[in-house]
């Protein structure tokens, strides 16, 4: 297999594939019906910020999926943490209240972690039973009916710290330059085009473009996880207990520690998300972002991340956010009904897991085919 396919190969490039295929469509679409440019910049914040917090999950549930771990409980943190916060920053203040809820959010991570790793139950099994009874504290902690926060000083902070709109044009036009000069530096193609597209939008928001606070938020969490597993130690021994765990802890990796590492960000990175959620609304409902778990673990997959420990990105993984939620959005556009939404959002999780498992096939099997003359030769 050659540089060029390994590179933008469906199985490598696929999800962007999908996802610009997707905008176009929808943009062509509207622009036929005579409705509101799609690609506008305010659309595409929007589709951004909708699928931030999905995104941040996606993001730690990629490094626990790396290991070969997984965690299904994610949604019902989310939704304790956010509770927690709402519930407790009236009495002690909203940055206590963060802490306590990020706290509670990393105890069921260590729950979760300890339980998998040094009981030895099933990962599934475990936060299976973890979704179910962490929904059950949450209806105990909000006694089953809506809570919200009634002091308008540490409601105003909330909302400052989640719908703070940031300025967008110079950023960007920044981390442009810096993929443009990497990427000529090194002779790599793909930290060009990255740089190319980073441009191209922002040059189309243009100077006035700005997006929530969240957004920055699941940049700068996805830029520093991305560079924690590509460049440092500590992501490449997570792909190592990913891809074989009992090689790994031969060679002196301390399996059990990165499990249980990857439980808790897991868990917290969950916490910040229902932070955010409860900042967002101001209150909580015991059934918020119920089922939202699912839709985390499908990022994931749209994302190519193997459920079998050991290949991953979180860059894609966010990528895979942005595609479920640009279907959703351009379903309410073109109003069409909730019932076909499920329907078509099934059908492509399950294509995008059977364009990935065809082009890993087809990749090993070239795999074969270019190390049999060496081996017949030998």
């Amino acid at each position: 297999m050659t540089d060029r396919q390994r590179i933008f190969g469906l199985r490598a490039a696929g999800v962007y594939y999908a996802l610009l295929l997707l905008l176009v469509t929808l943009a062509a679409i509207a622009a036929s019906r005579g409705l509101p440019a799609y690609l506008s910049a305010q659309n595409l914040g929007n589709i951004a910020y909708q699928a931030s917090l999905v995104g941040i999950m996606g993001v730690a549930m990629t490094v626990m999926l790396i290991t070969g771990a997984f965690d299904l409980s994610v949604a019902s943190v989310a939704a304790l943490a956010a509770a927690v916060l709402v519930g407790l920053a009236g009495r002690i203040g909203f940055a206590p209240a963060i802490v306590a809820a990020l706290c509670t959010a990393a105890t069921v991570g260590l729950v979760n972690g300890v339980i998998v790793q040094f009981v030895g139950i099933n990962a599934f099994i475990v936060t299976l039973g973890t979704l179910t009874a962490v929904r059950g504290l949450v209806l105990i902690l909000t006694d089953g009916r809506s809570l919200m926060v009634e002091d308008p000083v540490v409601l105003q902070q909330m909302l400052a710290f989640e719908s703070t709109r940031v300025p967008l044009f110079w950023p960007l036009l920044a981390v442009a330059a810096l993929l443009l000069a990497g990427g000529v530096a090194k002779r790599r193609t793909p930290a060009i085009m990255a740089g190319g597209i980073v441009a191209a939008l922002a040059f189309l928001g243009g100077r006035g473009a700005s997006v929530a606070a969240p957004v920055v938020y699941l940049a700068l969490f996805t830029a520093a996880v991305g560079f924690m597993l590509r460049f440092t130690v500590i992501g490449r021994r997570l792909y190592a207990v990913g891809g074989n765990a009992e090689a790994a802890r031969l060679s002196g990796i301390n399996v059990h520690a990165y499990r249980l590492g990857a439980f808790v960000l897991s868990s917290v990175a969950a916490g910040f998300a229902g932070v955010l959620f409860g900042c967002r609304l101001g209150a909580i409902n015991p059934t918020a972002l119920q089922g939202t778990e699912l839709t985390v673990i499908a990022a994931a997959i749209l994302g190519g991340t193997s459920l079998f420990g050991g290949a991953g990105s979180v860059v894609k993984t966010v990528v895979g956010a942005l595609l479920l939620f640009t279907l959703t959005n351009g379903f309410n556009i073109l109003n069409l009904g909730a019932n076909y939404q499920g329907l078509i959002e099934g059908i492509v999780v399950v294509a995008a897991a059977a364009i990935y498992t065809v082009g890993g096939q087809r990749r090993r099997a070239f795999t074969r085919v270019d190390t049999a003359p060496a081996e017949a030769t030998a």
